[in-house]
């Protein structure tokens, strides 16, 4: 749960534009003003990122941090749905903000172009209560794995292929890091996916995300959740620390 003493208080717009959520037993005004002070950086705003920042800008969360280098290329727009044709070839971090801030004008958000490596993360990062990780290669995923480790921040983690997705809730000392669950990376490939599969994965990490800022429900700790599409059927499956992870080991339980 995020530290209830971060609290901005709602103005009558809030009030009115939050009320649903503020009809969830236990969130109430508190949670609300916990979302609205919170600051939140999004790691790739591409597939994942746009359900998890769109998400995450309606339910006013009140500063958002969207990063990423590229640009949308035509093939991206079965998935991408921050971006559109006409934004084709413009910095995905800048398109999204002008569809985040029209979706919400109320909140803050900052469009950072720049790849995301181990000798500037933390820089990036800076003061976020959270990371929500959005991004489709493990070389930028384990470097702001190391970042959350170092801020004590908590890392949602998600990816997808094909009909398939996978996410978990990762906060060290209380959970296993990205390294324990993926000692190595991947193969890089061109995977194919359906547009539904990150958009179905990404609102369940701005699902962790708002859980975690409101002080509301659990999360997904300690489990890997894997979502199958092709048979509408979800499982979870325990995870647990690698006592010779060469990021986490020795970190006090």
């Amino acid at each position: 749960m995020a530290s209830s003493s971060k609290r901005a208080a709602l103005s009558d717009g809030d009030r009115e534009r939050y009320h649903r959520h503020m009809m969830i037993p236990g969130w109430g005004e508190e949670g609300q003003e916990r979302v609205k002070s919170a600051r939140v950086f999004v790691a790739g705003a591409g597939g994942l990122g746009s359900p998890a920042a769109i998400y995450l800008a309606v339910a006013g969360v009140g500063h958002l941090v969207i990063c990423d280098c590229d640009s949308p290329e035509l093939s991206n727009l079965n998935r991408q749905i921050l971006h559109n044709d006409s934004r084709i070839g413009m910095n995905k971090a800048e398109s999204a903000k002008l569809s985040l801030t029209e979706l919400n004008p109320a909140i803050e958000v900052d469009a950072i172009s720049t790849r995301i490596e181990s000798e500037n993360v933390d820089d990036l990062v800076g003061d976020a209560d959270i990371i929500v990780d959005c991004m489709d290669n493990f070389a930028t995923r384990y470097a702001l794995n190391e970042c959350a480790l170092r801020k004590g921040i908590p890392f949602v983690h998600a990816s997808v292929w094909g009909m398939e997705g996978k996410l978990t809730f990762i906060h060290v000392p209380d959970t296993p890091c990205l390294r324990c669950i993926f000692p190595g990376p991947p193969a890089q490939e061109v995977f194919p996916v359906l547009g539904a599969t990150p958009g179905m994965i990404g609102c369940l990490e701005a699902m962790e995300a708002l859980k975690y800022l409101a002080g509301v429900g659990e999360n997904v700790k300690g489990q890997l959740l894997v979502w199958d599409g092709a048979d509408m059927e979800f499982a979870t499956y325990p995870i647990r620390k690698d006592p010779k992870c060469p990021t986490c080991a020795g970190s006090d339980a």
